[in-house]
């Protein structure tokens, strides 16, 4: 896909991930929308970069965003949903667990109903997550979440023929989903990817590009790309 041209939703592409690829799809020559239920994160757009409001557990407000914005032909889901729960399973409280699958609930209700206003030629791309396939003590929640989503994806995918959706899975990203700043920030991420294979923290727009190349990519449908630092191998 040539995305010059193209129109582009990007839900959570008010900062992090979503916002690198909002960025990087509008400097290719995309016109963007961002959906996010706090659009005024993001500052300094581009004339080529609108924004708007929508929560992806509202179905209704969904659908209804969908009808004013359509058509379009890439289709692109970093929102997180909401809180996720962390912490040992046997200890965790079962409605921060339920309530990690918000995330999924609203990659459901994004791919449900906005495919049907998705050019026949268009991509998907939902942000998945590294403990999905190797999770670390305390991740119980992510990692059932991402599992669902890349299984969900899979089975999507046939059905959606020739339309194409696709998965991309992070490893530990230097996002501002952490709120911790300077030293502590720095001795976080130091700590977190210490037996990674490349010791460091990725960066939004590297995933970004790993988004980017889904879109791009026509050959590639109901899979998953690790953008991890070596996560799966460590």
């Amino acid at each position: 896909m040539d995305v010059s041209g193209k129109k582009a939703i990007v839900f959570g592409g008010s900062s992090g991930i979503g916002l690198a690829a909002a960025r990087q799809l509008a400097d290719l020559g995309a016109e963007v929308v961002i959906i996010s239920r706090d659009p005024d994160k993001a500052g300094g757009l581009p004339s080529t970069i609108s924004v708007k409001s929508c929560d992806v557990r509202d179905p209704e407000a969904l659908q209804a965003l969908f009808s004013e914005v359509a058509p379009f032909d890439i289709l692109i889901s970093a929102a997180t949903g909401g809180a996720r729960a962390v912490g040992p399973f046997l200890d965790m409280d079962m409605d921060g667990f339920k309530g990690s699958f918000d995330k999924l609930w609203g990659y459901a209700n994004v791919v449900r109903y906005g495919t049907q206003h998705l050019s026949a030629d268009g991509t998907i791309v939902l942000v998945s997550g590294a403990p999905a396939r190797k999770t670390k003590p305390g991740q119980v929640a992510i990692g059932s979440v991402g599992g669902a989503v890349e299984a969900m994806v899979r089975a999507i995918a046939p059905e959606i023929a020739p339309r194409r959706i696709n998965v991309v899975s992070p490893g530990q990203i230097d996002t501002p989903m952490v709120a911790l700043q300077g030293g502590e920030r720095d001795e976080f991420y130091r700590k977190m990817t210490a037996n990674h294979v490349i010791k460091r923290a990725g960066t939004a727009d590297e995933v970004a590009q790993g988004i980017i190349f889904m879109v791009q990519n026509d050959f590639v449908t109901g899979t998953t790309i690790d953008v991890d630092g070596g996560w799966l191998l460590s």
